[in-house]
């Protein structure tokens, strides 16, 4: 062999032509990267055994990962009325079977017969069934019976629950906050009245209430939408968008047409603010027999003309009467003490009710529900308030609603506090959703500080539990600091504050400012409790946030707690969890089985949990296991360079490819339908922006 061989070799491979005389080394490989440089470039410093090479593509390859890309994006366009077809047909076919016929085996069991809308055939159902999953029925563990019957997909087991079961054992549901269908129809027909709203807003000078000659304030008119469109589309605002309830529809009906022939000046005067009202309540309204709902009777409400209803207040025409000194003083209230505790922050789609059971069980002290709309609200709108159901093991909950002007809020407020049990009531002002922002809601309400002032001031003044506000510390970066609001947003009637450290223009294109929630604390009333959010992503991120601002009552956790569920357990213990893959796997089963008790254990309700479990793990593949980091803690905002686990568990569970997501929702929930695909609804792996908050 040639010494020369090795040499030729190395400059052939190179393509680098030998000259005459000279002598050419191969060059010596780069040093692997210092952690210390890493970090300071935001990339996560893992150990070098365990980092994998780049992959290997050619142009053949890329170019046939776009033909596939673009032959999956092509779909056929389909009208809303073939659509609608398409899904009452599909109603009527046998994969979905009558629940009533399902529960009790028995075509029929249904007691609307050949009206229902489902299939009653049970022969034609069973025959197309998927194969039931391995394992036992999730109601076994609560001590229920299978709402679902047939249709159960742990169905081969219900004959061993039941025969291990207490037949005399009490039926009783884990979750409450449901919404009663007899209120849902009294919504969707405007038939349900807030005296206490109506009495808050009458009182503040914001309005007078629904129905008839409603008098709002000229600054709020003014920055309503439909005001920006001349007094036509304001009259209609006013004569539309406001629900009756306190007068009968004829009523109304009639004054509204009276609004609509009213020329431009008499919509001036109408619009001037209205008094101050003096006790007026009804104490009917709040009587135990109503539980609350207040449905308008046309019998029992005489019909009066428009002079009467100038001179006289809305509420007395309806003999309504409330006096406002028996309501409690705001330092009467029931406060709670977030001093110390762990709150989970409401996050939305994945802050949903199995994820809050897995977050309470792994430590957490308070737990809030996602972002509800209170239009949405107000309207029935049944997937709303499934926003707001409650576990019986969350100790303190509150929920949080996000509404853009004071009588909405209001109204909505005490609907919650009459038809659920929660403890507080957040309010999102905070929000920077351009679809949220955009309706004057949100982080929009930082550029209107007296509409923030109206809306706390009428929550606060209508219902007895404690007013929470969420803000962000501005919309424009260095514009509309909350700093400067701190004090009058206790003085308005919110009992804590939350701050996201972030302007809703930056996003997530900076870490946030602790320095500056700091600062609003040391600004803020003793009796106000100011929380910080942003960043904590492990229990030095907390002991430093806590340590470093005596005034500030605690912090709220919310991508960290997506990330890894566990940092509640590791900041109680004050230790890095360095999580095996075999115990994140068991986290990942009990939100499967709370989500088949939340969702159902149908096919419908095995696919809805595959949903959400697979939009949290589009987060949780961004953690990084202690035992493979140079350096810890990680910090949220590295990038995971491409890396092996330290099993092929840990390997899957790092993955950032959906594909892999879904052999582990295989894993837990059986073989995904046939065509299924994913695409997460957030872009969570955006480590820049995001377009939640």
């Amino acid at each position: 062999m040639n010494a020369d061989e090795p040499l030729a070799a190395v400059m052939a491979a190179a393509k680098v032509p030998p000259e005459e005389g000279s002598i050419s080394l191969p060059e010596p490989q780069a040093a692997p990267p210092n952690p210390e440089d890493l970090v300071a470039k935001a990339i996560a410093p893992v150990k070098a055994e365990f980092l994998r090479p780049p992959p290997l593509r050619s142009r053949a390859d890329d170019a046939c990962e776009k033909r596939s890309v673009s032959s999956n994006v092509t779909k056929e366009k389909k009208s809303k009325r073939q659509l609608k077809r398409e899904r009452q047909q599909e109603k009527k076919s046998a994969t979905h079977i009558c629940p009533a016929v399902a529960k009790f085996g028995k075509a029929d069991a249904c007691r609307y017969g050949g009206k229902c809308r489902f299939s009653h055939d049970l022969d034609a159902y069973l025959a197309q069934k998927p194969a039931d999953l391995e394992g036992t029925c999730p109601f076994a563990s609560v001590k229920e019976s299978c709402p679902y019957g047939l249709a159960c997909r742990f169905f081969s087991s219900h004959s061993e629950v039941v025969s291990s079961k207490d037949e005399n054992a009490p039926k009783k549901s884990s979750e409450i906050n449901g919404l009663n269908k007899d209120l849902q129809k009294l919504l969707w027909k405007n038939k349900v009245s807030f005296p206490k709203a109506s009495a808050q807003l009458k009182l503040l000078g914001l309005s007078s209430g629904y129905g008839s000659k409603t008098k709002l304030d000229v600054n709020q008119v003014e920055s309503h939408p439909a005001s920006q469109n001349g007094s036509s589309n304001l009259q209609e605002h006013i004569s539309n968008d406001m629900p009756c309830s306190l007068v009968s529809e004829m009523e109304c009906a009639s004054v509204c047409m009276e609004k609509e022939s009213v020329d431009d000046a008499s919509v001036v005067d109408d619009l001037r603010p209205s008094k101050k009202v003096k006790n007026p309540i009804d104490e009917k309204f709040n009587s135990s027999d109503m539980n609350g709902m207040c449905p308008v009777e046309e019998d029992s409400v005489e019909l009066v003309d428009r002079d009467q209803l100038e001179e006289k207040p809305i509420d007395s025409v309806c003999s309504v009467k409330v006096d406002l000194d028996l309501k409690p003083h705001l330092r009467e209230k029931k406060l709670i003490d977030f001093r110390g505790k762990l709150y989970l922050a409401p996050l939305t789609t994945v802050g949903n009710l199995p994820f809050r059971r897995v977050c309470r069980g792994l430590g957490a002290d308070v737990t809030c529900g996602e972002m509800a709309m209170c239009t949405n609200l107000l309207q029935g709108q049944a997937s709303e308030w499934a926003l707001l159901r409650r576990h019986s093991s969350e100790e303190i909950f509150g929920v949080q609603i996000c509404g853009a002007y004071p009588d909405t809020v209001a109204r909505t407020v005490e609907l919650i506090d009459r038809e659920c049990t929660v403890d507080f009531i957040d309010i999102n002002m905070g929000c920077p959703i351009d679809i949220v922002v955009n309706k004057g809601a949100g982080s929009c309400l930082l550029t209107k500080p007296m509409r923030m002032k109206g809306i706390i001031q009428a929550a606060s003044g209508t219902v007895d539990k404690p007013i929470t506000v969420k803000v962000r510390t501005a919309y424009f970066e260095g514009r509309n600091r909350i700093d400067s609001l701190i004090s009058d947003i206790k003085t308005w009637g919110a009992t804590a504050v939350t701050i996201h450290g972030r302007s809703r223009q930056q996003r997530y294109s900076k870490l946030a400012d602790w320095e500056y929630i700091n600062l609003c604390a040391s600004k803020a009333p003793d009796d106000l409790q100011v929380l910080g959010n942003g960043d904590i992503f492990s229990y030095h991120d907390w002991n430093m946030h806590i340590s470093d601002c005596p005034k500030l009552a605690s912090g709220m956790v919310a991508r960290g707690a997506l990330i890894k569920p566990w940092i509640f357990t590791e900041i109680k213990e004050q230790r890095d969890w360095d999580i095996s893959s075999g115990e994140r796997f068991d986290i990942l089963k009990d939100f499967v089985r709370y989500g088949l008790q939340h969702w159902g254990s149908d096919t419908k309700g095995v696919e809805s949990t595959r949903y959400f479990l697979l939009e949290w793990l589009s987060y949780t593949c961004r953690y990084i296991p202690v035992g493979l980091l140079d350096v810890i803690p990680q910090r949220i905002n590295w990038r995971p360079p491409s890396y092996y686990g330290r099993n092929d568990l840990e390997t899957l569970m790092v993955s950032d490819s959906a594909a892999d997501w879904i052999r582990i929702s295989e894993m837990l929930l059986g073989k995904v339908p046939e065509g299924f695909s994913f695409t997460p609804k957030h872009k969570s792996n955006a480590y820049d922006r995001a377009e939640n908050g």
